[in-house]
């Protein structure tokens, strides 16, 4: 039952409101909804009429960090959307905020659009295409997937006791909606305990512009750190030197 200690591997980057030196042997990032339904032009949003291109910017730079961060042995947790088939834990008043007009396409409502990869599938539900990770992102086999079935990833699901048996102190945080998803997952760690840091360009939100910049602001004010992927890969190619 002795957990010996981690050796530190410190990792000094810039942040704001202040720089910061985090711990890579007791840190994990956290990648949130990037996945078909919310960045694809082919998934949910799109076909209800949202414009998907700012869902999809985190792509390129996570593809970028994503392997730094697994040579550092650095956990990659995907923390995606996705319902049971029968919707049984989600409440009706979820389930409005997901079809405001009771019209569809909602949570587990077949998906709509033209025939292709989608074909059949329904919004949101686990181990299909709309809930799958969104194409241009690698996975590999050593990556934690945990699904999610509230805007927290934390509420009711397995999250915190699988970054605790790592015992994982530090979480860096990226995905999709900043505003939404993002947002109340870094504000449940807060809450938690962990330390939180905002790896900005990995992050994107297909809200108006004022619901970013209020995120922004109140993660620097209340909840953690800001920081971006060049900052990091910048510390981490250091250390690899």
């Amino acid at each position: 039952m002795v957990r010996p200690p981690a050796t530190p591997r410190p990792l000094a980057a810039r942040a704001e409101p202040q720089n910061l030196v985090i711990d890579l042997a007791r840190t994990a990032i956290v990648v949130i909804d990037m996945q078909n339904d919310f960045c694809s032009p082919q998934g949910w949003l799109a076909q209800v009429g949202v414009d998907v291109t700012p869902a999809r910017t985190p792509i390129a730079p996570l593809a970028a960090l994503l392997p730094w961060l697994r040579s550092e042995g650095v956990p990659v947790l995907w923390v995606n959307w996705g319902n049971r088939p029968d919707r049984m834990n989600l409440s009706p008043s979820l389930l409005h905020a997901c079809d405001p007009t009771g019209e569809g396409p909602g949570l587990g409502h077949p998906l709509p659009g033209p025939a292709g990869p989608a074909a059949g599938a329904k919004v949101l539900e686990r181990d299909s295409w709309p809930a799958a990770i969104v194409d241009g992102l690698q996975v590999a086999p050593t990556d934690i997937h945990v699904a999610k079935y509230r805007m927290s990833g934390f509420w009711d699901t397995e999250l915190d006791s699988i970054l605790r048996n790592l015992r994982i102190t530090t979480l860096l945080f990226a995905g999709v909606n900043l505003d939404q998803c993002v947002m109340c997952t870094l504000q449940d760690a807060n809450f938690l305990g962990y330390d939180c840091i905002l790896v900005n360009d990995c992050c994107a939100t297909t809200s108006p512009s004022y619901c970013l910049e209020a995120t922004l602001y109140n993660v620097k004010q209340c909840f953690g750190f800001v920081t971006n992927s060049d900052h990091l890969l910048n510390g981490l190619k250091d250390r690899a030197t």
